[in-house]
């Protein structure tokens, strides 16, 4: 009874410091990566662009300053990222700062601080100032013990790349900070996010964006996975998309904290021939690396009921519509060049 009155409370009280503004000030955390900028431009679109913060550690381009507020902010320092949120008075909190799967397995004890230490950071920040705080996972908070397909919400986890084990753990932290403190935390399960403005970022997934650069380059890829290798994908703008609704969710339509969202599946054999019709001279070549195992401990197929169920989760862009987009953006950047 206690922490239900306690979760009561802190509801209530974020609602009445937001009851004068017509829309939330957003901080993103790591965000000069694939997720952050597009989300920044679709959130400044939506609140405004004197309402969302962008930062990470990284110099930003001209461009990039010119589209609204950027920061310089290192999760690991957490007076650095208090600082932001008592000056800039965020009310949401996106924490995208992390190191990807094949990248954490290669950097083991930087993956540690970053996504452990930074989340515990942030959660603790989201405590004490009362901030509504969204957290990434990813396919890659499941295991080999796992179901594959599909792979409901809840289940056994037991993830084995350092990726995966701080996800479940940043899950599960939420998830008490939820229950014990009142924090507003949220988290959606990703599967694989293309998109065609960023580069890859040390993902088992990224095949399926190198892929559309080199049948433009050379008409040819080597592949690092199997050709039958089934994994869950995501259209960037459907991933953008899920984290807003979710956001935006009321508290009464969140039967949960943590989802699943799914799009579409394929493997690197599907995605050929759909790129195919699009490029018929494009040949695909298999080279398998150590990322096959990641891969192959991760759900072929996301089940997703229960987000579209619970607050109306739905994706739009299927795989010839991937391809599409992915060839035409490209295609016009190389012709602007």
């Amino acid at each position: 009874m206690l922490c239900k009155s306690l979760v009561r409370h802190c509801f209530i009280a974020i609602n009445q410091r937001q009851l004068h503004r017509t829309h939330p000030r957003i901080l993103i955390t790591g965000g000069c990566g694939q997720l952050g900028i597009p989300l920044a431009k679709r959130l400044r679109e939506l609140y405004g662009v004197e309402n969302i913060v962008l930062s990470d550690i990284v110099r930003p381009s001209d461009a990039l300053v010119q589209q609204g507020i950027y920061r310089y902010a290192d999760v690991m320092d957490i007076k650095q990222v208090q600082e932001l949120l008592v000056n800039n008075q965020i009310d949401w909190l996106i924490h995208l700062s992390a190191l990807l799967s094949a990248v954490g397995e290669k950097n083991v004890s930087l993956a540690m601080k970053l996504n452990i230490e930074g989340t515990h950071h942030m959660l603790e920040l989201a405590r004490k100032y009362k901030c509504r705080i969204f957290i990434p996972s990813t396919i890659g908070a499941f295991g080999p013990d796992s179901p594959r397909n599909p792979t409901p919400d809840l289940c056994i986890q037991r993830p084995r790349t350092i990726y995966g084990v701080s996800k479940v753990h940043a899950e599960l932290l939420g998830e008490y900070f939820f229950y014990r403190f009142g924090v507003d935390f949220r988290c959606l399960r990703f599967p694989g996010i293309i998109s065609a403005d960023t580069k890859p970022g040390g993902g088992t997934t990224d095949y399926a964006i190198e892929i559309f650069h080199e049948a433009l380059k050379s008409g040819s890829y080597k592949c690092y996975l199997r050709g039958d290798t089934r994994l869950p994908m995501m259209w960037i703008d459907d991933c953008i998309q899920s984290i807003i609704n979710i956001m935006e969710a009321s508290n009464d339509q969140l039967k949960q904290r943590t989802y699943n969202v799914a799009a579409l599946s394929f493997t690197p054999e599907e995605l050929t021939k759909a790129i195919q019709k699009y490029k018929p001279n494009f040949k695909i070549s298999y080279q398998v690396d150590d990322r096959q195992n990641i891969a192959e401990s991760w759900p072929q197929v996301l089940d997703d009921r229960n987000a579209r169920e619970h607050w109306n989760w739905t994706p739009k862009v299927d795989l010839d519509g991937l391809v599409q987009k992915m060839f035409d953006y490209l295609e016009r950047e190389n012709n602007l060049k």
